[in-house]
């Protein structure tokens, strides 16, 4: 039962036994990177062992003088294999000096001009933007080195920053000034400026149903605010109330229209489409308040305090002609939604619902609203001279102030749905990712977001596994096969092939993201609504 001692390498292990002694021996030999070995002993501190241990370990032979003893283990040597990496480079703010920096900005932020870059090394790389394929960059150490040149030192460059910067603020407020003043003088002499884009918006489509629906419901105000002050008919003040209440809010979802033309500025960089959406809701608003709320409070009163009506005549003469005009109103703008509904491929109550086009949505709705509260209006109406009980009038008020309330309920949730931004159809999503997954490129596609962001535009976002075997392949296509196997040949040190790998795969990355463009206007171009496309490489 006395521990028996085994040795291997340096290490001993004390284990209990009750046989003789055994010793095991191993050899373990290292190779370094440059395929010399050393040979390690096991026996003793120093790492070498006796040849005559070695003899009977190595052998396997019985020591003569200890016949009794088992036979030693044969030794197996161990080869460990060091592998060779290259050293971890520690990247200080010097190499951010490699970046590139375009002409723009060199100008800007460097306060140079156009000839100062002309001595500078011209970089062509590959455009972010679809209209161009290259565009010129520079180093922004040659930038910098040649702001230092120009200016002699950076206290001078940050004096110039800040002189540029006051000089920029005064621009801003003389051009607002010139405009104001350009402005009355237009008032004054009057314009001889052509027709701009956004009048002329107002003379098809959306803009042209809003219009007809201000001129009409601005004379419906006015004729049935004469037949209120000579009837005093509870139902007839809703009615002017309510063509008031119309005329207002489609003047807002005009201003909203022009608005919405306006181009893309740095401020926002996604154009002023949602200024539609949020006329529409305002406007949708102005109706709950304006037109249910008065008429709920006329209709209330009237109940409260009746009082007789007069002779109705005029009333019913002005509300045929209202209904007449609404009508030719309801018309223009449902023959305008049919008409876009079809182009997009959508019936006529999707194209509504979903809120496609938020003027000529409200337009439509307050015309059937309107056409309803006519009729709602003159029944009530009929109802008080029959009977001359005038709680029938008042009843009519509040009839019509429900209608009001209904439909500005719908425009407000349909608006804020649409300002959320709320995702196209799952038809349309899967359609798109389709279209990805089916090029040899992707690998998967996940995260997938498409936001309708206003009027027919989407932005698409994805985050996309691309095949690097596939690019790589992409790359190697475009190159000389022979150069290139030279090159390999050629690389005999760490160095080189550091040297070897930088070069292609800065070149690969690259390729990578010509490919990722490729997909983006494969994208734009097969969906016409899709504008942005944001796709993330996983």
């Amino acid at each position: 039962g006395w521990p028996a001692s085994m040795k291997s390498g340096s290490l001993s292990y004390f284990i209990p036994s009750n046989r003789l002694p055994v010793q095991l021996m191993s050899q373990v030999r290292v190779y370094t990177s440059n395929g010399q070995k050393k040979g390690l002993g096991s026996e003793g501190t120093n790492g070498s062992a006796s040849p005559e241990t070695q003899q009977k370990v190595g052998t396997g032979r019985q020591d003569p003088g200890n016949t009794g003893q088992k036979q030693s283990f044969i030794k197996e040597p161990i080869q460990v294999k060091v592998k060779a990496v290259l050293k971890k480079r520690e990247y200080g703010p010097k190499y951010t000096q490699n970046n590139f920096i375009t002409g723009v900005r060199a100008i800007n932020e460097f306060c140079l001009k156009s000839s100062d870059l002309d001595q500078l090394r011209k970089i062509k790389r590959r455009s972010p933007h679809d209209d161009s394929e290259t565009f010129t960059v520079y180093l922004r150490s040659d930038v910098e080195a040649k702001s230092l040149e120009v200016w002699g030192s950076p206290e001078a460059l940050a004096r110039e920053r800040k002189r540029r910067k006051e000089a920029e603020i005064k621009y801003r407020e003389n051009l607002f000034r010139n405009q104001r003043l350009l402005r009355e003088y237009r008032e004054f002499f009057g314009n001889t400026k052509p027709r701009s884009s956004a009048a002329a918006m107002f003379f098809k489509g959306p803009g042209k149903v809003v219009m007809v629906a201000i001129c009409i419901n601005g004379l419906n105000f006015f004729f049935k605010l004469l037949a209120w002050v000579y009837t005093g008919s509870a139902s007839m003040f809703s009615e002017a109330i309510h063509s008031l209440a119309d005329t207002c809010n489609q003047a807002l979802l005009a201003l909203g229209i022009s608005q919405s033309a306006r181009t893309p500025d740095p401020s926002h960089p996604y154009g002023f489409t949602n200024m539609r959406y949020i006329a529409s809701l305002i406007s949708g608003v102005g109706i709950f308040m304006m037109g249910a709320g008065l008429s709920w409070y006329h209709g209330i009163m009237g109940l409260l305090h009746p009082h007789p009506i007069e002779s109705l005549l005029w009333a019913y003469c002005i509300l045929a002609g209202s209904l007449v005009s609404e009508g030719a109103t309801l018309l223009v703008a449902i023959n305008e939604i049919r008409r876009s509904a079809r182009a997009k491929g959508l019936s006529f109550y999707q194209y509504v619902v979903q809120s496609r086009d938020p003027s000529t949505n409200v337009v439509l709705l307050e015309d059937a609203a309107a056409v309803l509260s006519v009729a709602v209006a003159a029944t009530c109406m009929g109802l008080t001279s029959l009977t001359g009980n005038p709680y029938y009038d008042s009843v009519g008020s509040l009839g019509v102030g429900t209608l009001l309330g209904s439909v500005s309920a719908f425009l407000i949730y349909t608006n804020t749905e649409a300002l959320l931004g709320r995702s196209i159809q799952p038809e349309q999503v899967q359609r798109l990712t389709e279209l990805l997954e089916s090029d040899p490129v992707v690998r998967a596609i996940h995260d997938v977001k498409a936001t309708d962001m206003g009027m027919s535009k989407v932005r698409f976002k994805a985050e996309v596994d691309f095949d690097g075997r596939v690019v790589t392949r992409s790359y190697l296509e475009k190159q000389d096969i022979e150069l290139l196997l030279q090159e390999i040949q050629q690389v005999k040190t760490l160095e080189e092939l550091e040297a070897f790998m930088l070069k292609h795969g800065e070149n690969i990355i690259d390729t990578l993201g010509a490919e990722v463009d490729r997909l983006e206007k494969d994208l734009k171009q097969r969906n016409p609504d899709v504008r942005h496309v944001d796709l993330e490489i996983l």
